[in-house]
């Protein structure tokens, strides 16, 4: 589907794409919410600065996508790969994420407080300045994270693996 055909049926009212293909598209500051991608090829995808508030990317692929400064709050991204995706500065509060793959993945400034990220890959992934603050960190690797300045005042770290990581100047 070309993206001015997505759109057009976004504004008339459709929401359900799942399965779609919009790698390498350019969706810089679209307002999306309460879109289904579900199982959707994002890979690339420009989200710089979108509004995807209370929408659906469960096992999307968003690799290298670009997410800087997107709204997911109260999304849905259950076990979807965000490999080497940027991320920085988004707010992905109360967003739902088991399994999902951020290794690599740049989340500097972002906002997760009371997110669910229960049983995810932070491997290697920069998390400076995140807030944590309240999610449910339950079973993640953080592995060669680096959670310099983060926020993890009543965050669930239960079985978390956190072998290297960068606790500088961290708020526990």
């Amino acid at each position: 589907m070309e993206l001015s055909e997505f759109l057009k049926l976004y504004e008339e009212g459709c929401r359900d794409f799942a399965g779609i293909d919009l790698s390498g598209a350019d969706l810089t500051g679209a307002v999306l919410i309460g879109v289904n991608l579900t199982g959707a090829n994002l890979r690339g995808t420009n989200f710089s600065r979108a509004n995807l508030t209370k929408s659906d990317l469960s096992r999307a692929l968003l690799n290298w996508a670009n997410l800087t400064f997107v709204k997911l709050r109260e999304a849905k991204l259950v076990e979807a790969d965000m490999m080497k995706a940027q991320l920085k500065g988004a707010n992905l509060e109360k967003s739902k994420l088991p399994g999902a793959n951020l290794s690599g993945a740049n989340l500097n400034g972002a906002n997760l407080r009371n997110a669910n990220l229960w049983g995810a890959n932070l491997c290697s992934a920069s998390l400076q300045g995140i807030n944590l603050r309240g999610a449910n960190l339950t079973g993640v690797n953080f592995n060669w994270a680096n959670l310099q300045g983060a926020r993890l005042s009543g965050a669930m770290l239960y079985g978390a693996s956190l072998t290297g990581i960068n606790l500088n100047r961290a708020l526990l």
